[in-house]
């Protein structure tokens, strides 16, 4: 998931996207654990889409106090 896609969602689609990798990074990481990890490397990735989309909501929330 890219930086555009993430910026045209709303903070609610935002929000559930998190709930769902976080899910998903988990189970990962328990694969990783019992050595059944496909690819290790979505770990990383999923890891990163959770950061970018934690900064988005975080930009549009002192966007919020500045502006409100």
């Amino acid at each position: 998931m890219n930086i555009k896609e993430i910026r045209d969602m709303s903070n609610a689609e935002l929000n559930t996207t998190v709930e769902d990798l976080k899910k998903e990074l988990f189970d990962l990481r328990f694969e990783k654990a019992t050595g059944q990890i496909e690819n290790p490397m979505r770990i990383r990735e999923i890891r990163k889409t959770i950061a970018r989309i934690k900064t988005v909501l975080t930009e549009r929330e002192k966007e919020e106090t500045t502006n409100g």
